[in-house]
């Protein structure tokens, strides 16, 4: 085949998909005359018409649908083919399938998009929100991050963020109005924003700690939910207390519109890690990634 014969093909596929020679040259970055010439060529040389042409439409003849149904997965393959050339044989390629919590993916993953598309162009990053992920192997994916506390014995784990301190904030507003606790036994008078483990799941229990002694505590308040968002914005608003990752509320302590109270009775437990399955080795696009999330941890 020419160069010639696989212009006009590729053009008149092009405009017959489209059924408008101005959206295939916008497409192919051409202009419509030059389409019009090389599928007119194309009729020539098969000595048939494969489009019928209005000052309105343009839809394919008989002849012409029989064409493009050969033509098309054809020019598909080919383009694929072409991909793959054009490939580096030592560049990363594929899909990695990435399952994690929320606050992982907000923290860790959501920051390195940019950078890995632009790093990694033939790299196709597919992320799952799954707040406590447990086979991820038998589900299909590459990797996860995990609390240290969740993980199993044959997965390769590496500390992405070691440990997670817990904090109770509220707005000025909501303090204008309550007295600050001073001990965790205090919240029982106060408005707290409940966190559950999903639709219709039990609400957590807060938990504190200081020299030794424990205390969990059952709280109510107006509002429950196992949205963030919700959960920080409510608290931003005055609703009540949120309790939670201190990293999450940082800015807002910082810049005024939070305000922190029983930090001497806040734990600390078991941070992130990326998981993988032990004794495999990773594929050129999962181990882009995990150096990837290993280098933005160092540098969280």
């Amino acid at each position: 085949m020419r160069v010639g014969e696989f212009a006009e093909l590729r053009a008149f596929a092009a405009v017959a998909e489209a059924r408008s020679f101005r959206r295939a040259a916008a497409e192919l970055g051409l202009d419509p005359s030059t389409l019009s010439h090389a599928v007119r060529a194309l009729e020539n040389r098969l000595g048939t018409r494969l489009l019928h042409r209005t000052t309105r439409s343009v839809a394919p003849t008989e002849a012409g649908e029989r064409l493009l149904a050969g033509l098309s997965p054809a020019l598909t393959s080919l383009e694929s083919v072409l991909e793959e050339a054009m490939t580096p044989s030592d560049a990363p390629s594929g899909t990695v399938r990435l399952v994690a919590p929320r606050l992982a993916i907000r923290t860790l993953v959501a920051p390195l998009i940019a950078d890995l598309t632009r790093d990694y162009p033939h790299v196709t990053l597919d992320v799952v929100t799954d707040e406590q992920p447990s086979d991820f192997v038998r589900a299909g994916f590459d990797l996860a991050i995990k609390l240290g506390e969740t993980i199993d014995r044959d997965m390769v784990a590496v500390p992405l963020i070691p440990r997670f301190t817990t904090a109770v904030v509220g707005s000025p507003a909501y303090f204008a109005e309550h007295p600050p606790p001073t001990t965790p036994h205090d919240l029982a008078r106060h408005r707290c924003i409940g966190c559950h483990s999903g639709p219709g799941g039990s609400l957590y229990r807060w938990e504190f700690e200081k020299n030794g002694t424990a205390i969990v505590m059952d709280v109510t308040g107006p509002l429950s939910t196992d949205d963030p968002d919700l959960m920080m914005n409510a608290a931003l608003a005055g609703i009540g207390l949120w309790h939670g990752v201190e990293e999450l509320a940082q800015q807002a302590i910082a810049e005024g519109r939070l305000i922190r109270v029983l930090a001497d009775w806040s734990p600390s437990y078991p941070g992130f890690h990326l998981c993988y399955a032990a004794g495999v080795a990773l594929a050129p696009a999962a181990r882009a990634i995990v150096d990837a999330l290993k280098a933005q941890a160092r540098h969280a």
